[in-house]
């Protein structure tokens, strides 16, 4: 009997030592309201693109709000609206209010882990008293060398820091997260304005 309680003391120690290391278990849920900002960058293009940003995962929407934060020559800034649940996407130019409405072909794909996701590693972000642990995960397979998309999310609390998607072996765009606040403020953010009752069908330029 004392035999069988110091092997059972013994794996309950080593499971909790993996634990402590680092051991990811399953991915963590990652919160389903919030607004924060983020900041794009295509590798294809080499622009970086910001933006507010209101996510709602429980009815599928995302509003992005243009931020202007230099003088750029012939830029044109942009709301854009998606409503996933009813498959379209509202363009609205700052300015002029003109406003697009685009269908949709692209599904639902939320910002958070996939439980069949692969774990890739844990460490700090940051320095000596000033550090987040983060853990990265990504749809690597063992039948295919590369991933197609790598997500770095907080240990504490599941928030995004940064997503990355790869195609053809080659980066196209990487998105980092940050000043995130749980919650929704205004849910009227993902309501069109009045004059995307009269939108067109194409979608605007964003250069004059």
């Amino acid at each position: 009997m004392r035999a069988a309680l110091l092997v059972v003391w013994l794996l309950g120690s080593l499971c909790s030592r993996e634990l402590a290391v680092g051991d990811p278990g399953q991915p963590c849920q990652a919160p389903q309201q919030w607004e924060g900002r983020q900041v794009r960058y295509d590798h294809s293009s080499g622009r970086n693109t910001r933006a507010l940003l209101s996510y709602d995962a429980l009815q599928q929407r995302v509003r992005l709000l243009e931020e202007r934060k230099a003088l750029i020559p012939c830029k044109k800034f942009f709301e854009y609206i998606f409503l996933y649940q009813d498959a379209v996407m509202f363009q609205i130019d700052q300015a002029t209010k003109l406003c697009s409405k685009i269908a949709l072909t692209d599904q639902w794909d939320p910002l958070d882990i996939p439980q069949n996701s692969t774990y890739e590693d844990q460490y700090y972000i940051g320095g000596p008293q000033d550090q987040i642990m983060v853990q990265e995960w990504s749809d690597r397979k063992p039948a295919r060398k590369y991933e197609t998309w790598v997500g770095v999310y907080t240990v504490k609390d599941c928030y995004p820091v940064q997503e990355t998607y790869t195609k053809n072996y080659s980066v196209t765009f990487s998105t980092r997260f940050f000043d995130i606040q749980l919650g929704i403020l205004d849910p009227s953010v993902f309501t069109p304005p009045s004059t995307c009752e009269r939108a067109q069908t194409r979608r605007m330029s964003d250069t004059c």
